[in-house]
């Protein structure tokens, strides 16, 4: 089996298991307990957290662990209303994940005032627009760092300064870039960033939010004083320690990792290219998220094509998980500027360091070989089609 899906879940690193173990067997215990079992539960997690926070330029009092970046996505976005309750005004981008897009509609239904922020064809935001669109009456902006369909990387430096002129909070999704590209809150600017651990080979279940001294969110939930009285509910103990040695790992290996994937994924579009009427969706691969390539190939599904590729042992996504079961088309293809029939079209792969050279040039022909079987099934003739299909270029402007 082939795996180049690592965008939606990635294996579990050796290490990271082994890490985990001793946390289900001997070492069990609630941290919360004061026996001595609960005090060396509780010692494991206090490291775990200064750990992640170190990675990330952070003080351990200003993480706290959560079940994913959804949590954190919605703590950090819907804690920040209830705590600045005179401003009424979110800025997002348009290509979100769907738990910030979703959060978003839910305060639209409430009364607040939500801008979406458009971006070009490769998926970038154009600071202009935010500058126009924020006012005295925002209380925060949320922009994902690295994107989970096309791997578009957005300049937070920039961004965040903009926010913080009109005295708004910045937040960033940054469970795709989290041990593989540089992220430090406070070179970036940020004041609150949602993680997720089974990204970077750790395991389910287990995510953290960072948020600055002065920007804490209320919390959601009802219960005991767990997470800096943030997040109520007994830790996931060996989740938190998992997490902690991915990140460790992740950043150790960072460059190295950086460059093999960059490899893999300059031969896997140089490949895919060569099918007809192929087209890249987001930016250059060289300027994505290390592990990332979307590409639309014109006049077939891109379900049929995942089935067939599953079917020769070779799993990738049509679009994010969290939506694969809607008919409806990505809103992060659609706001790059594909129409229907394109971002239908639409296959991502995503590769993580445990992928390899031999395995890209097997995808690749086998690819080649599905969209010709799956061509040759329909009528359609590409070459009287419109000239607004048949005249792009694998490579889209900005």
């Amino acid at each position: 089996m082939i795996y180049f899906d690592n965008n939606d879940t990635t294996p579990l690193h050796p290490d990271v298991l082994e890490a985990m173990l001793p946390y289900f067997k001997d070492r069990f215990a609630n941290p919360s307990s004061l026996h001595s079992l609960g005090l060396d539960a509780d010692t494991a997690v206090d490291e775990a957290r200064g750990s992640i926070a170190e990675a990330i330029n952070a003080d351990p009092k200003e993480l706290i662990f959560t079940s994913g970046a959804t949590e954190s996505n919605n703590l950090a976005i819907l804690g920040s209303a209830q705590t600045r309750p005179s401003r009424r005004h979110l800025i997002i981008s348009a290509i979100e994940h769907t738990s910030v897009l979703n959060v978003a509609k839910r305060l639209e239904k409430e009364g607040y005032r939500v801008t979406r922020l458009p971006v070009d064809g490769q998926g970038y935001i154009n600071p202009d627009a935010l500058s126009n669109a924020i006012d005295d009456d925002t209380f925060i902006v949320s922009i994902v760092h690295g994107n989970h369909e096309i791997g578009v990387i957005q300049d937070l430096k920039v961004l965040s300064e903009i926010a913080h002129e009109k005295g708004a909070w910045f937040h960033t999704d940054a469970a795709q870039s989290l041990g593989k590209i540089p992220f430090n809150v406070t070179e970036l600017g940020i004041d609150l960033a949602s993680f997720n651990a089974h990204k970077l080979h750790g395991p389910k279940g287990i995510g953290g939010l960072y948020y600055g001294n002065k920007t804490r969110p209320k919390r959601l939930m009802e219960g005991a004083p767990q997470e800096h009285d943030m997040r109520p509910g007994t830790e996931n103990v060996p989740g938190i320690i998992g997490f902690a040695e991915a990140v460790k790992i992740a950043v150790r290996d960072q460059a190295e990792n950086t460059v093999y994937l960059k490899t893999l994924i300059s031969r896997l579009a140089e490949g895919l290219s060569e099918i007809p009427h192929t087209l890249l969706n987001g930016p250059p691969p060289e300027e994505r998220l290390p592990g990332n390539l979307n590409v639309t190939m014109l006049y077939i599904e891109g379900e049929a094509i995942l089935m067939h590729l599953s079917m020769r042992e070779i799993c990738v996504s049509s679009g994010s998980a969290c939506s694969s079961k809607s008919l409806t088309p990505s809103s992060v293809l659609t706001s790059i500027g594909l129409i229907h029939e394109e971002a239908h079209g639409a296959i991502r792969f995503s590769l993580s360091r445990f992928n390899t050279i031999d395995e890209v040039e097997t995808v690749i022909t086998k690819t080649k070989e599905v969209v010709e079987l799956l061509r040759s099934m329909t009528a359609f003739v590409p070459e009287l089609h419109s000239e607004r299909m048949g005249a792009k270029s694998f490579y889209r402007k900005r």
